[in-house]
């Protein structure tokens, strides 16, 4: 988009010509067409954040098979991702619209500007805070196991050894569960990679693999709603944490900033903890002042 800009007003002014005006005179031309060119060109583009405001609406790109963060109910996106940022959209006086895409598409697609940013637990990791800007952590990443409930083969993590496991596709988890399973002197019988996580559950329910792995606040609500399902405890791998993603350039850079913001707003008014308790059944103290450095 461009902006509008006011030409001013000219004046004529008639001189008698001395030894320095008539330099200025024979200047006078190129300086009238660095003026013109000054007033006609181009101004720029503006900003991520206010080319936003200004369409007053956010396109978000996002998986609809991650609950509690992001799913569908019905056809309606609901989820902790979705209710926290739908109120940031209220804030910044802008509709959310939201893309649904397999998350092996997510990322490159935004790196395509199909939409303006990512609003998907994402994990932080050293590889991804090279290619994009991240916002503050809004959950949890710790790395957990799930399992068939009836399954009393499989007790502690160690237990998937000499079976087939999953995960999905492009994720941190993925990577976690690779480096963990080289530490198990059996290793497993195979890794099974997934594009979505609803088919790696469908799966682990019809027994063609033994257990899945993912962000424990993923699967603590998998086992709430699906009692069928166990998640297998404790956690493995480093400390993580889930965040949005957004283009690295300096456009982007006022959309950061105004998303963190909110993020913190809704941390110190209790909002996140509300959430976090409506989705997860227990809040979760997130760093926000020193974010520790990704292990992956």
């Amino acid at each position: 988009m461009l902006a509008l800009v006011d030409d001013d007003k000219m004046e004529t002014i008639t001189m008698t010509p001395t030894r320095s005006t008539r330099f200025a005179s024979a200047a006078l031309p190129w300086l009238l067409l660095a003026a013109a060119f000054v007033l006609t060109r181009p101004a720029a583009a503006q900003d991520a954040l206010a080319a936003i405001k200004q369409r007053g609406e956010i396109v978000v790109g996002t998986e609809l098979q991650f609950a509690p963060f992001e799913f569908l109910a019905g056809d309606k996106p609901v989820g902790y991702d979705v209710d926290l940022f739908e109120k940031i959209g209220k804030d910044l006086g802008v509709k959310v619209k939201w893309v649904d895409l397999p998350w092996a598409s997510v990322l490159p697609a935004l790196e395509a500007k199909k939409f303006d940013m990512v609003v998907a637990g994402t994990t932080i990791s050293k590889a991804r805070l090279e290619r994009y800007d991240m916002t503050l952590p809004i959950g949890d990443a710790t790395v957990a196991l799930i399992k068939r409930a009836d399954d009393k083969s499989i007790t502690k993590p160690s237990d998937i050894q000499g079976k087939t496991v999953a995960s999905m596709k492009g994720s941190a988890q993925l990577q976690i569960l690779q480096d963990y399973i080289k530490t198990l002197p059996k290793g497993v019988e195979e890794v099974k990679v997934y594009i979505g996580s609803s088919n790696a559950y469908a799966d682990l329910a019809a027994g063609r693999v033994s257990a899945v792995a993912t962000s424990l606040p993923n699967l603590l609500y998998l086992q709430k709603t699906q009692p069928t399902f166990e998640t297998v405890l404790p956690p493995f791998g480093p400390p993580a944490y889930l965040a949005w993603v957004i283009r690295k350039t300096p456009d982007d850079k006022a959309l950061l900033d105004a998303v963190n913001a909110e993020i913190k707003k809704f941390d110190q008014d209790g909002t996140i903890k509300e959430l976090q308790i409506k989705w997860f059944g227990k809040d979760v103290t997130l760093p926000y002042e020193n974010i520790p450095a990704p292990a992956y």
